[in-house]
């Protein structure tokens, strides 16, 4: 069968990506559909083999289950008992986190196309967290895992560590995801629930809008109740993207909104955080859904310092 053929001849020069678990390869039939096909790594210690066949088994539950535009479209798998496959939609955009490192890439890639992007990845969390039952916990969201078409519409991907919620019981996890992207509760509680991707996906937000990891910043602003009056200058200019134009007019409301969205997503209190519902909706300018963020105006009032300066 010409799949299982493509599957077992894929050759080095089609590697598109390679992590510590899997490698993805750019494969094309001869009826030039092309694909992106991640093969998961034979490993030698039981371990590492059982936690790569959990992923396997958890990212074909998972996208199996759903469809929709911003989530990365699951063709099928193969799995033999020397390699296992999985087949996904090419998308030749490649990673958000791909883009942002490129300056020559970011420098063309509008505050508009940035927060089309956000309200993507918004979207599609959304549909996972209220529209499908049980609810889905991608776990790992990060710039990273989110890819883009040609038109640079977001698709969410990477489903190894996504998880169904059990509903009315605790859900207790080990610690999955990437560093820097995962909430800061799973330190010490290790319950893991909806207010976890939120977290994250502020995370990506900050990203997306500054143009690089906002490790120092989500450092120094804190988000926790303690905040550090050292922040007080902060500015919007603080948080975009030096290497494109300052925004203007409709794309200043729209990236000051974002802002202020990624900010509530990072409250150190859980329950302080808003839903992914609300916040698509919010980003869909039903804003009268998304609560006022805890402690946003606090943290160097950032959203009134910068306001006056953005009228036309």
């Amino acid at each position: 069968m010409e799949r299982r053929k493509m599957l077992i001849d894929l050759e080095c020069k089609y590697c598109i990506s390679a992590g510590a678990y899997a490698s993805v390869y750019k494969a094309e039939l001869a009826t030039d559909r092309v694909f992106a096909v991640k093969k998961l790594h034979a490993v030698l210690d039981d371990e590492s083999e059982t936690a790569i066949h959990k992923a396997f088994e958890s990212e074909i539950r998972a996208l199996t289950e759903v469809r929709h535009r911003n989530i990365v479209n699951f063709c099928g798998y193969c799995s033999t008992p020397r390699h296992s496959f999985l087949v996904y939609e090419f998308l030749g955009s490649g990673s958000l986190q791909g883009l942002l490192i490129d300056d020559d890439d970011a420098a063309g890639f509008g505050w508009l196309e940035r927060v089309n992007i956000v309200k993507g990845i918004a979207n599609a969390l959304c549909y996972l967290h209220h529209e499908c039952s049980p609810p889905i916990l991608h776990r790992d969201v990060s710039s990273k895992n989110v890819l883009l078409d040609d038109e640079y519409e977001a698709r969410v991907s990477d489903f190894g560590t996504a998880r169904f919620l059990k509903p009315d019981s605790l859900n207790w996890t080990t610690f999955v995801g990437t560093c820097g992207y995962a909430a800061p509760e799973l330190a010490y509680t290790m319950i893991v629930n909806e207010k976890c991707d939120v977290y994250s996906f502020g995370v990506v937000t900050l990203e997306t809008i500054m143009g690089r990891h906002p490790t120092d910043l989500i450092s120094s602003i804190s988000f926790s109740p303690a905040a550090s009056s050292s922040t007080d200058h902060l500015t919007l200019k603080d948080v975009l993207d030096p290497r494109i134009p300052f925004p203007r007019n409709e794309a200043a409301f729209e990236v000051i909104y974002t802002v202020q969205v990624a900010f509530s997503c990072l409250s150190y209190r859980p329950e302080f955080r808003p839903t992914m519902k609300q916040i698509a909706r919010g980003l869909s300018n039903q804003r009268s859904h998304l609560p006022d963020p805890p402690n946003v105006m606090e943290l160097g009032e950032l959203m009134d310092l910068t306001f006056g300066s953005l009228r036309p």
